[in-house]
């Protein structure tokens, strides 16, 4: 869609200051000053396209140039829609198939004492990849492993800490993740991709993270104690009773690894890997169609067992999934389209961004300003629905101009963005973290290793141009 005219820098910085002022005044100025409810993002998203949208009539636009421009933002965002709503549909086919349950029950037996940190920081690594929920993991088999740990008279702290960088680092990195899929959708690039760009930043962080907890754990031993079968046996065989195990549960997580292995489409496997959960569940666990079709629309239920009693922490951890559990994140993802299609038409977010960016010439302080810019963006919205689609679309251009590989600025929404959720004292994230592991923000924070390694690893990766992938893209520039 052609410009009318030249968008000023004013016009420009008014609407994508609208949003910025919607931000500061729902989240920030209403809880803390004037003591009131937050607005909801939907919300803050739709008023700022109102606004923007009168803006642009006022400027001479048509409302059918309008809605056009949000239409093709929408259906962009198809794909990142489907695989929103097929992660619901896995985990509740995973679960009803028994392939979760039996992940937490084997990651249950594994716990030792010696290695107790490190365990607690590897089965929710485990937990999240496979399932691509932070918060799922956590209030899961998280909450099991901080169970055990008040048993044992563990460090609660250094559990959590634990805990919490393990099941962010499946929350950043799963192709099962909300987050991972939409930082991909919003730079334009494969899942894929921006899972091996990830790595270089979030595997070197996750193994320092895991040799200083298994360092912990022979520095501070912890002693075994007879309360911890109490706590742990009624789980286990919770678990056993409602569930056949065997190893052929193990190959719907297989057939998405593979897939992830060999680059394949992410819809076809998971539609794939979700339809073998369904005949596992139907063969193995002798649930119905009529179950299975359930747990896929609207998540396993325990009811689905029949007269089985299962203890409130087992129910915690089963009780989930199905395509309308993440409905939350496709109604922000819309309104977060709807505005950005509205600012796109005046090419508002590149004309500011070029305006106060104009000063950057290098590569390193392109890739820092994104990182610093994630880490703003998501601290003021606490969502990195929006911090994704927000400061991609604002960056994209200037990654281009640079010949700086997309991969890079999808990496960078979540080296800083993501990993600051559970870091920012004020967010939903911490909250529920301190709400569910029963530990304070100022307790678990210094031993959240995984976030605190990966703000140290991704600007000195970005100063070094070490894993920027600069010699794939090809540049007139001849920028370092």
């Amino acid at each position: 869609m052609k410009l009318i005219k030249a968008t000023t820098f004013s016009q420009a910085l008014f609407a994508v200051s609208t949003l910025i002022v919607m931000i500061i005044y729902g989240i920030i100025i209403r809880p803390s000053v004037f003591n009131q409810v937050a607005l909801p993002l939907e919300i803050i998203f739709l008023l700022s396209a109102t606004i923007v949208s009168a803006q642009l009539l006022y400027l001479g636009y048509k409302w059918s140039d309008i809605q056009e421009s949000m239409i093709k933002k929408q259906v962009s965002a198809l794909p990142a829609y489907y695989i929103i709503f097929l992660i619901g549909v896995i985990i509740g086919t995973w679960m009803v198939s028994g392939t979760i349950p039996m992940l937490v029950y084997l990651g249950i037996k594994s716990i030792n004492a010696q290695f107790f940190y490190l365990i607690a920081f590897i089965a929710p690594i485990i937990f999240s990849t496979l399932t691509g929920t932070s918060y799922g993991s956590a209030a899961t088999i998280g909450v099991v492993i901080m169970g055990v740990a008040l048993t044992l008279e563990a460090n609660v702290a250094v559990t959590a800490g634990a805990i919490i960088g393990g099941a962010y680092f499946g929350d950043k990195l799963s192709p099962l993740s909300d987050t991972t899929n939409l930082a991909a959708i919003a730079s334009d690039i494969d899942v894929y991709e921006h899972v091996h760009s990830m790595l270089y930043t979030t595997g070197p962080a996750a193994i320092i993270a895991g040799i200083i907890y298994t360092v912990v754990g022979f520095v501070d031993p912890i002693t075994t104690s007879s309360g911890t079968d109490a706590l742990i046996k009624p789980t286990l065989e919770a678990l056993e009773q409602g569930f056949n195990f065997n190893i052929f549960l193990l190959l719907p997580p297989a057939i998405v690894l593979a897939g992830s292995i060999a680059r394949k489409p992410s819809i076809p496997i998971l539609v794939i890997s979700s339809i073998v959960s369904g005949i596992l569940a139907m063969l193995v666990q002798g649930f119905s169609l009529a179950d299975v079709a359930t747990s896929a629309v609207n998540g396993f239920n325990v009811s689905m067992l029949g007269d089985l009693q299962m203890p409130d922490n087992v129910q915690v951890i089963l009780n989930r999934g199905g395509l309308y559990s993440l409905i939350g994140p496709i109604t922000i993802s819309f309104m977060v389209f709807s505005y950005i299609g509205a600012i796109d038409i005046i090419e508002a977010m590149p004309t500011v961004i070029g305006k106060v960016l104009g000063f950057v010439k290098r590569r390193s302080t392109t890739i820092l300003c994104t990182l610093f810019s994630s880490a703003l963006v998501n601290s003021l919205t606490s969502n990195q629905y929006a911090t994704s689609f927000i400061v991609a679309n604002a960056f994209k251009s200037k990654f281009d101009e640079l010949g700086i590989p997309r991969k890079v600025l999808s990496r960078s929404l979540e080296d800083t963005g993501t990993m600051i959720e559970s870091m920012t004292p004020w967010s939903s994230t911490t909250v529920f973290m301190v709400a569910t592991l029963g530990v304070s923000y100022a307790e678990y924070a210094p031993w959240q290793l995984l976030s605190l390694l990966n703000f140290i690893i991704a600007p000195t990766l970005a100063i070094l141009g070490i894993g920027c992938f600069y010699n794939t893209t090809k540049t007139n520039t001849n920028i370092k």
